[in-house]
């Protein structure tokens, strides 16, 4: 998958944009109002979480998996409270992507983003343990995906 993780990354990329394609393939689903408005919070959630988990990051955030050479093992704000944010609420985002445009194919989609940030972060923790030596400790502290269950 690269030396850094490219591989990763264009996997990544591809997920997106079959979601957010979701809706212009298959015939939208005939979701209720308050579901529809219910996935637009959702998404404005997911967003959110995304972007505390960017900010947080600062000099460390890169676009790949492999942690940047002169980049620190940030754990506090909302890294205490979940290992990957970012890809939490990629994920979050991606659910309510879907509620709000009324697909199906949009939530199998999401389902399968959770599953590819799954195995995507097992790579990453395995670079992160290496450069870092309380990574496990905080690993053992931190849940990865979804704050306080997995």
């Amino acid at each position: 998958m690269g030396k850094l993780g490219e591989g990763w990354v264009l996997l990544q990329l591809v997920l997106f944009l079959l979601i957010a394609a979701a809706p212009l393939v298959v015939e939208s689903y005939p979701f209720p109002p308050w579901l529809r408005i219910l996935g637009a919070l959702i998404l404005f959630a997911g967003v959110a979480l995304a972007t505390l988990g960017l900010r947080a990051l600062g000099p460390s955030l890169s676009p790949f998996p492999k942690p940047v050479d002169e980049g620190q093992l940030v754990t506090t704000r909302i890294y205490g409270i979940v290992r990957h944010p970012i890809y939490a609420g990629l994920i979050i985002g991606a659910v309510g992507w879907a509620l709000l445009t009324g697909t199906l194919l949009g939530l199998a989609l999401a389902i399968l983003l959770f599953l590819f940030f799954d195995v995507k972060s097992r790579r990453e923790e395995r670079w992160l343990v290496q450069k870092y030596a309380g990574y496990l400790a905080y690993r053992g502290r931190v849940r990865k995906l979804i704050p306080w269950l997995y």
